[in-house]
């Protein structure tokens, strides 16, 4: 088994698709643990704001596998996965981690989100503060603050 630590986002009937996320993620691997759930402002175009949050698990999938079960999941929830990048999501699915694996081709791990955005970081924090990236040598707390222009985050109180 791999640990595996996955993006989570909707900002289309959210607690809604979170939730089925969730769900969903739960049929495909198992001791699924979840951070808090983060509102966020539509980054790079105008939209709903977004909930985000990260789910740690289990799988027995490789990352190819694992990447495919999650495009099943976003397409089976709406999502148009031909779609431009920055637009409205139902279900968001992405590989961040996948234990210590080191990926250059897709899909890439660790995923250069978790440097860019505090809406990556900040879940992941919550959920492993002591999580070393494989292949940089700071801390997540010190991620998190070099990020360059930090989206504003509200902590939901989200019932799963």
């Amino acid at each position: 088994m791999i640990t595996a630590f996955i993006g989570v986002g909707s900002n289309v009937e959210r607690e809604k698709h979170i939730r089925a996320a969730c769900q969903e993620l739960s049929l495909i691997a198992s001791n699924l643990k979840m951070s808090p759930v983060y509102a966020c402002e539509s980054f790079g175009f105008s939209g709903n704001d977004f909930y985000n949050m990260v789910v740690r698990l289990d799988t027995s999938l490789n990352l190819v596998e694992l990447s495919a079960a999650l495009k099943e999941i976003e397409v089976k929830w709406g999502r148009d996965i031909d779609a431009a990048k920055f637009q409205n999501r139902t279900i968001d699915l992405d590989i961040l981690l996948f234990g210590n694996e080191i990926s250059q081709k897709k899909p890439l791990v660790p995923r250069e989100d978790i440097f860019k955005y505090s809406f990556v970081i900040q879940p992941l924090y919550d959920l492993a503060p002591d999580l070393v990236i494989p292949n940089d040598e700071r801390s997540l707390g010190q991620i998190l603050a070099a990020i360059p222009a930090p989206v504003a985050l509200r902590r939901i109180d989200f019932q799963f």
